[in-house]
């Protein structure tokens, strides 16, 4: 065994730097949302898919984010990252990064769970320019 494959766990004949694969990180509830929130304000799909998702005053928030319909012109948003923060039992703060071509745009909302053990959005805001 040489020196340079003792040190390595890449295969001899990859020339590359790459490392061995990271596992996936979990998916929560954050993630979830954060796809539909930004298919309601982007216009593939409707306002009233979140209806019994949304708590407080969330669900006008939405009415007043979402186009009145579909966008069909332009680049289609992507989520690029979506990250989470526990203040407290129960409670989830979460941000996302949305990148509609060149432009960046940050979403961030509140969700709640409720008694039923059920997650819903109390809370949404945008910034940046619209996806």
């Amino acid at each position: 065994m040489t020196a340079r494959t003792a040190h390595t766990t890449r295969p001899p004949a990859r020339r590359d730097r790459r490392g061995p694969a990271r596992p996936a990180r979990p998916r929560g509830p954050h993630d979830w949302f954060a796809e539909r929130l930004l298919a309601v304000v982007t216009g593939q799909r409707p306002v009233h898919s979140l209806l019994g998702l949304t708590v407080g005053p969330a669900y006008d928030q939405l009415v007043s984010l979402a186009p009145s319909g579909p966008l069909r012109r332009g680049l289609r948003p992507v989520l690029r990252h979506c990250g989470r923060f526990h203040p407290g039992p129960g409670v989830i703060e979460a941000f996302a990064r949305i990148s509609t071509g060149e432009r960046v745009s940050a979403m961030a909302f509140r969700l709640e769970q409720g008694p039923d053990l059920r997650w819903r959005c109390a809370a949404v805001e945008i910034r940046g320019p619209r996806p």
